[in-house]
């Protein structure tokens, strides 16, 4: 992962515990695990005062609840994007298609417009509840993209 050494020092005991190619294995649903390794990262001060990073983090341990809680206040299209995502988590794809239209001004998204999260959201949908693994491969990426950006980009 692309992130500021105080932040990878932070996310460091839960990334080692669930490396990415084992986080989010569902498409659909919220399974939460490893939510008081998250509580703890998320008292360094690297961490702390970055709602943004602790709503991706709470969305890498399917804590869909938790990363609603902190994302529905942010009232950015960083905050939108990740309302999007947890929406689409959780199933409720119309819902998550309002937060994308939202989201659709996100600097990542003019960096980054191979990872068209509306249409993602349609992929998703039609996949039927299926973990199918190229879109769950194109969940992580999404979800890296957007942390590692969060991560380089401090709230304004």
């Amino acid at each position: 992962m692309a992130l500021p050494e105080t932040i990878a020092t932070a996310c460091k005991p839960l990334f080692d515990a669930v490396p990415l190619e084992q986080a989010m294995p569902h498409l659909l649903g919220s399974h939460p695990h490893h939510t008081e390794l998250v509580e703890q990262v998320l008292q360094r001060p690297a961490l702390q005062n970055r709602p943004d990073l602790a709503a991706g983090l709470w969305l890498y341990v399917d804590d869909l609840q938790r990363c609603h809680a902190i994302c529905q206040n942010l009232p950015d299209p960083t905050g939108a994007f990740w309302h999007g995502i947890m929406h689409r988590r959780e199933g409720d794809f119309s819902n998550s298609h309002y937060w994308m239209r939202r989201a659709a001004s996100h600097p990542l998204l003019r960096e980054r417009p191979e990872l068209k999260p509306a249409e993602f959201v349609d992929l998703v949908a039609r996949a039927g509840g299926r973990d199918v693994p190229e879109l769950v491969a194109h969940q992580r990426a999404e979800w890296l993209a957007l942390f590692e950006w969060c991560a380089q980009n401090p709230l304004r």
